[in-house]
């Protein structure tokens, strides 16, 4: 990848600052093809111009809270990208998820550039997807339970598994993944003391207990190097 142009570059550790919780100085200069010490001196300049980035030692950078860009402008790449996604989104089986993200593409929308838009609006007529051609949703709480993750919220839910048993349980939100078309959510379960995957579309119910949990320090790759025999089992999605 060849080095930006430095205003180029200035604008876009910018923006990657500001859609981070925090981002270390080894990660822009590879992303962006430079070094560690050209990435400290653009620092300084954003620094310099007023932008208040706060420098946590040893982690990284972040913006300082409650400080935004203006609206920022997309390229006509960055649109149809938006665009393609859109179109994927509306075929998911999830109605929160497209709910959501449809209320969002509309606020990215209204600031397109009037070429951009008729190009939009053009794109969208001219992509097509077949999976899930009947636009069939299965389940609803998709947004509910990725809040619930960020938060660390424990979530009541009640729970059908494949072979119609019925269950209630507390659980604590870990992680989500798709597959053929269905959300599964990994999350640590109260009632067995152990992990657990769980079918979205196989939730009844979901409660909120207004508990918190302390975060499992653990990512996501983490959690299958130490559970790959029980996730490749996979009774869990059974609920068991």
């Amino acid at each position: 990848m060849e080095e930006k142009p430095r205003l180029s570059r200035l604008t876009a550790i910018l923006t990657q600052i500001q859609s981070s919780r925090l981002v270390t100085a080894k990660m822009l200069a590879e992303k962006h093809n430079v070094s560690i010490r050209t990435i400290y001196r653009d620092i300084r300049t954003l620094e310099k111009s007023g932008v208040p980035i706060v420098a946590e030692e040893g982690k990284g950078y972040s913006m300082m809270e409650g400080y935004h860009l203006p609206p920022v402008m997309f390229s006509e790449e960055e649109a149809n990208a938006l665009i393609t996604a859109e179109q994927l989104v509306l075929k998911n089986k999830d109605a929160s998820f497209v709910y959501h993200y449809t209320e969002a593409i509309l606020k990215i929308k209204a600031i397109l550039k009037g070429t951009q838009k008729e190009k939009a609006s053009l794109l969208t007529d001219r992509i097509y997807f077949t999976d899930n051609y009947s636009y069939q949703r299965t389940s609803s709480y998709l947004m509910r339970i990725q809040s619930a993750i960020t938060n660390f919220e424990v979530l009541n839910i009640d729970y059908l598994s494949l072979d119609q048993k019925s269950s209630n349980r507390n659980i604590e939100p870990f992680a989500l993944y798709s597959t053929e078309e269905k959300w599964l959510l990994i999350a640590f379960c109260r009632l067995r003391n152990a992990f657990r995957v769980f079918r979205i579309d196989l939730i009844q119910k979901i409660t909120a207990t207004s508990e918190h949990f302390e975060s499992h320090n653990m990512t996501l790759e983490e959690y299958y190097n130490s559970y790959e025999k029980h996730y490749r089992d996979s009774a869990d999605q059974n609920g068991k």
